[in-house]
């Protein structure tokens, strides 16, 4: 069994390949351009290529997602958006979704930087 917190946000999946970084929606959507700085963060990662699975959030005062502040952050604040990994589904060219979940977060948490946005 495998315990997480609920982030009220939008389920997103980032793409790092050769062509750069793309984030996604849920349905499929190529919303890069409006999360350009989490786009940016991505970039900084130590990776060839790479599916991050998460979701997009704005924390509130109180350290808590909060929904309603997410669409003004889109198009007013950039830089209060978070990206909250907790999977990964490609690396380098490897499929890793047959590995146990608890490697493939293990591996994700010595991608990200504590001082990152995602």
């Amino acid at each position: 069994w495998s315990h997480e917190v609920k982030f009220d946000g939008y389920r997103s999946q980032i793409i790092i390949d050769a062509d750069g970084v793309r984030i996604f929606t849920r349905r499929g959507l190529d919303w890069t351009s409006k999360y350009r700085d989490l786009a940016e963060a991505a970039k900084g990662l130590n990776v060839q290529s790479a599916i991050i699975d998460g979701e997009i959030i704005v924390l509130n005062d109180a350290g808590l997602s909060d929904f309603g502040e997410l669409r003004k952050a889109i198009t007013r604040r950039q830089h209060d958006l978070y990206f909250v990994a907790f999977d990964l589904l490609h690396l380098n060219g490897h499929d890793v979704r047959d590995m146990a979940l608890e490697d493939r977060r293990e591996i994700l948490a010595g991608l990200i930087g504590s001082d990152s946005r995602i």
